[in-house]
């Protein structure tokens, strides 16, 4: 299992991004697949969850409205879309599986700075 993000950066505060996990080494379509985060001397948060099929989205309360799953199973990619960014939603984002264990990407920062 390979998760590779990407599309993280500096961006002012309202403004957007979006994240990207490429994924191999399984099955993709038949994964729920999470993203995550975690900010500078925090425990990782889980920020929003999407079923196999793409037809079942969760999302951390402190980013909904704003943020956006969503996967493209013929690509093996899932994607964070983040609007009206704020500054406490700086973390480093990872993408996760669980298949027979949990499995991480290396991580994309997001700076949301003025």
């Amino acid at each position: 299992v390979h998760l590779v993000e990407s599309g993280g950066g500096l961006v002012q505060p309202g403004g957007s991004l979006r994240l990207s996990c490429a994924a191999s080494g399984f099955t993709f379509s038949s994964y729920t697949m999470r993203w995550y985060r975690q900010a500078a001397g925090k425990e990782p948060e889980l920020v929003a969850r999407i079923t196999g099929g793409g037809g079942s989205t969760d999302y951390a309360d402190s980013v909904k409205g704003r943020f956006t799953i969503s996967r493209d199973n013929a690509k093996n990619t899932v994607y964070l879309q983040m609007n009206s960014l704020k500054r406490e939603d700086t973390a480093v984002y990872l993408c996760n599986v669980f298949h027979w264990r949990d499995y991480w990407g290396q991580g994309t920062q997001v700076t949301v700075s003025s």
